[in-house]
């Protein structure tokens, strides 16, 4: 069982940045693909970013730019700079991680973000 903890969302004005933590249970990144996707209200999960089992990194274009995800294996947290927010970023915003091997996946609780003014 893996349990993922996110942090760092809020409110935040249209331009403005946030960095978003999610932080393991554990030392997984050797095992298991990490990434960020997000829900906006009425719409499907989608991928936001990724760490793949290469050790490459994959954005969705609508944050390609703009978005940086990376991960402290000290730590065993991965983060979510996102700057230069735009109204469309609002989402509640989840951890993932996937197993190399088996595929099976877990997710965090979320944490909501609002960009506003």
């Amino acid at each position: 069982q893996v349990q993922l903890v996110e942090s760092g969302g809020g409110l935040v004005q249209p331009g403005g940045s946030l960095r978003l933590s999610c932080a393991a249970s554990g030392s997984i990144f050797s095992r298991y693909a990490m990434g960020w996707y997000r829900q906006a209200p009425g719409k499907q999960r989608e991928l936001v970013a990724t760490f793949t089992s290469a050790g490459t990194t994959n954005y969705a274009r609508s944050v390609r730019g703009r978005f940086t995800i990376s991960r402290d294996n000290a730590k065993n947290t991965v983060y979510l700079q996102m700057n230069s927010l735009k109204p469309e970023d609002t989402a509640v915003y989840y951890c993932y991680a996937e197993n190399f091997l088996t595929k099976i996946g877990f997710w965090g609780q979320g944490t909501q973000v609002t960009v506003s003014s």
